[in-house]
């Protein structure tokens, strides 16, 4: 049996949202490992100027020593 976990992060970039979610991505490889699925939940602007584009996504990862079936 597969065993899951699911974490939210959210990427900031001054490019674009695609890029911000790769910024999180990118972040969650530096400490993840069996990442399976990411999910963007949702986009947006922020930041004084609204220059900043964010990405909340949603990580799964498979937990060590479960098997996928």
């Amino acid at each position: 049996m597969a065993v899951v976990k699911i974490i939210e992060l959210v990427g900031s970039s001054k490019e674009s949202t695609d890029d911000a979610a790769r910024q999180a991505l990118r972040s969650a490889r530096s400490s993840l490992r069996n990442i399976r699925a990411v999910d963007i939940v949702s986009t947006g602007l922020r930041g004084d100027n609204l220059d900043e584009y964010r990405a909340h996504v949603r990580v799964a990862f498979l937990i060590e020593g479960t098997e996928v079936d």
